[in-house]
């Protein structure tokens, strides 16, 4: 299938150029991900490419769709000729910034609401490991049970876990070139992972990977929405900044375990936020206490509190912790997190407790009433 789809790639010139798309360069035959019936062409667009980046897009799907095996297609355009302004070019006023001063909410354009949805907040972590997706997922499912219409988006293009964490096995449905999320307990999803295996790399590069987030933001169709939950990726990189900027985010989670190295991670993430002028709603302390199941005596594995002392020293809210238990691990493997698995259990009201917090603070007008 991969040779088919490349023959055919091999025989379109897009208009002002003189070379085929392979040829050009702008798709690399190994950056083309075929995964049964799923398809993913990435398209390296170069600075001085004089045609219409729609009009290639459109010769990519007309050629590819009639092809028997093909179920989704996804065409990625990189935008390397807006992030690459030519060196003579005035830089527009919004992106200067002072080298004293932090840049302020004019980063983030206004006009660059999603529509149909009253907000958006991320789920962040200053590193991996400390279960953000985890945390993510049960607080999209906790906002949901507040009678809330829920997305989640799942925008850890390396290393997706909704899939696995929601045990989602089908594919977004394609309608006229438009992407509908996947409906499970009563949220809508998306993400990276229902496009490719499970096993397989994501193996891009940094415009490649703020390409397909803005599409997966801005060209899914996610109806209405009172919430949508980005499960950010863990760090403070190109992605994460490009996503604060761009993305109008009414606030940002950031999780953290209580170790003093994960706290680190979590400042930095932090005030990548706050630099960019994005609210922070609260920290929130995963693996805070370890009950063991067997004597019920309670150990400090991580550390306990110091989320709680850094937040209090921050001045931002703390939302809650949340324990390191065997049944949270588990419900998560099985794709029936806590929330949904055993809704009036422990776990689920910590989780409830902390969405709880995070509602109020998105909707302070519905608190007062």
């Amino acid at each position: 299938m991969k040779k088919i789809i490349l023959a055919r790639l091999s025989l379109i010139t897009p208009p002002g150029s003189r070379t085929d798309l392979l040829t050009s360069g702008m798709i690399h035959p190994d950056q083309v991900m075929v995964e049964g019936g799923k398809v993913v062409i990435p398209v390296n667009v170069p600075p001085d490419f004089p045609g219409d980046l729609a009009q290639v897009q459109t010769l990519i799907e007309e050629r590819l769709q009639s092809l028997d095996g093909i179920d989704n297609l996804l065409v990625v355009l990189t935008a390397e000729r807006a992030a690459a302004p030519q060196p003579t070019a005035p830089e527009p006023p919004k992106l200067k910034k002072r080298p004293t001063e932090a840049p302020g909410r004019d980063m983030r354009p206004h006009s660059a609401a999603v529509p149909g949805i009253k907000n958006i907040i991320a789920v962040a972590s200053g590193k991996g490991g400390v279960g953000k997706s985890t945390t993510a997922a049960n607080l999209a499912l906790a906002l949901r049970s507040l009678g809330l219409r829920v997305g989640l988006l799942d925008a850890d293009i390396y290393g997706p876990s909704m899939p696995r964490l929601l045990a989602i096995t089908e594919r977004p449905r394609i309608e006229d070139d438009v992407v509908y999320p996947v409906e499970q307990y009563g949220i809508k999803v998306m993400s990276m992972g229902f496009l490719m295996q499970e096993e397989s790399p994501v193996i891009w590069r940094g415009p490649m990977v703020v390409t397909a987030l803005m599409q997966m933001t801005r060209e899914v169709n996610w109806g209405e929405l009172d919430v949508l939950v980005l499960d950010m990726p863990p760090g403070t990189g190109d992605a994460q900044l490009t996503m604060a900027q761009q993305v109008p985010l009414q606030g940002a989670v950031i999780v953290s375990t209580p170790q003093d190295l994960a706290l680190i991670d979590a400042r930095k993430g932090l005030k990548m936020f706050k630099q960019v002028d994005v609210p922070i709603l609260g920290i929130v302390e995963n693996m805070s206490t370890f009950i063991c199941p067997h004597c019920g005596k309670s150990s400090d594995i991580f550390g306990h509190g110091g989320a709680e002392e850094d937040a209090r020293r921050l001045g931002v809210p703390f939302l809650g912790a949340i324990p390191l238990h065997m049944t949270i691990r588990e419900m998560s493997d099985a794709g029936t997190p806590v929330v949904i698995s055993d809704p009036d259990g422990v776990h689920a009201r910590h989780y409830r407790d902390i969405a709880l917090r995070v509602a109020t603070r998105l909707f302070p007008e519905e608190d007062e009433d």
